[in-house]
């Protein structure tokens, strides 16, 4: 990834990289120990035979439930005590580390423990200290024919990846809305205790919509670098919420006030629904092909493809100018709908982007283009080894 020097030169922006990682009881790994080089890594492989399991290990080292949001009871391997680890020796502009993340065997859905150096760490976001992980699986495939949920999921994963604030908001938010569903299907009328749970809820919840809106702003800025006639087409980005619709018309404090009031005058309203109806939790990302002027929903499957990695990769060229070192990228079957002009392209924008990229593919012929460049490993049900010939 390249920024601009005072001298007006371009320089590389310095990425963060996985030296080595170490799987135990993980999926279908009882052990393995891989040795990691720069730039692009390849694993290949028949299908079933663990590829993305080891994609899914490197999403754990940054917060939340890795790139299938699976229970963690279910991400620890059949027949063995029902914990897993992961760990990484890193290195990068903020240092080396030793990262380590799992859970216990009594822990269940409790949580999982992170390790930093070896100190136990208060939470999961100190990972973005040290690296940030973005990812593309083809389950984002129908982000844009799918639920508003998943775009929604989709856009804070974005966020996090920039304001690691992010993440504890959204557990406020959550955790505080939660308590008034219950409040509403419990039949409660504590206009104090509704109150206080609503007052968390505007300030949290005004707080995630302007992160998203300048999420929004700053990746459109970002997108707009990508050649108008080039094989990712530009993406336009929108909000559509009451909330994310209102930043920048009135002040931070007004908005904060006019979602409480909205809060307090919808409880009837809400309590025939039986949840509240109004929020960032109802928010959708809206997105449109520029050159097409076309809804992205309307688009061909590979056209939407395309524009999934134009988004993806402008946001990877975004973390990096903002954070100081470039994310890892995990791409899972990133060849599928790629024709071999664009995979040749994403694979140039990946040297650009001077990141580590994890890909994954049923053939190393998907990936010829990077013949000499990467490292080629080959996957085969717990195993994994060099790729002949690389």
């Amino acid at each position: 990834m390249q920024d601009q020097d005072p001298g007006g030169e371009r320089k590389l922006i310095p990425s963060t990289r996985i030296c080595k990682l170490t799987l135990t009881d993980f999926r279908n790994y009882t052990s393995l120990s891989l040795d990691l080089r720069p730039g692009a890594v390849v694993f290949t492989g028949e299908n079933g035979a663990g590829k993305t399991n080891l994609l899914e290990a490197i999403s754990f080292l940054t917060p939340g439930r890795g790139l299938r949001r699976a229970p963690y009871p279910d991400v620890a391997r059949e027949g063995s005590s029902g914990a897993f680890a992961v760990h990484a020796a890193i290195e990068g502009p903020f240092g080396d580390a030793e990262i380590g993340t799992g859970t216990a065997p009594e822990a269940g859905e409790a949580g999982r423990r992170v390790r930093i150096n070896g100190a136990n760490a208060k939470s999961a976001d100190e990972l973005l200290e040290w690296l940030r992980v973005v990812w593309l699986t083809p389950s984002m495939d129908s982000l844009f024919t799918g639920s508003a949920s998943d775009r929604r999921r989709f856009l804070d994963r974005l966020v996090l990846a920039i304001d690691p604030a992010h993440g504890q908001r959204a557990l406020d938010y959550e955790k505080a809305m939660r308590g008034r569903n219950r409040l509403l299907a419990e039949d409660r009328r504590d206009r104090a205790w509704f109150e206080a749970i609503e007052t968390q809820m505007a300030e949290t919840g005004a707080a995630i919509a302007a992160a998203r809106v300048e999420m929004v702003r700053l990746l459109t800025a970002m997108i707009g670098r990508l050649p108008e006639t080039g094989p990712f087409p530009q993406a336009e980005l929108a909000l559509s919420g009451t909330l994310e619709e209102s930043i920048g018309d009135i002040p931070a404090v007004d908005l904060e006030e006019r979602f409480r009031q909205a809060l307090a005058q919808g409880r009837e309203r809400d309590r025939a629904a039986g949840r509240t109806l109004e929020g960032p939790h109802r928010s959708d990302l809206v997105v449109r092909h520029r050159p097409k002027s076309m809804p992205a929903e309307l688009c061909s499957t590979g056209e939407q493809k395309a524009l999934l990695v134009g988004i993806v990769v402008s946001h990877a060229r975004l973390t990096g100018e903002m954070a100081g070192a470039a994310p890892i990228l995990l791409l899972d079957e990133i060849a599928a709908h790629l024709d071999a002009g664009r995979r040749a392209a994403l694979f140039s924008i990946l040297e650009d982007l001077n990141c580590q990229a994890f890909m994954t593919g049923t053939e190393p012929a998907l990936f010829s283009s990077l013949a000499g460049k990467a490292q080629f490993l080959t996957v085969d049900h717990g195993s994994v080894r060099p790729t002949e010939d690389d």
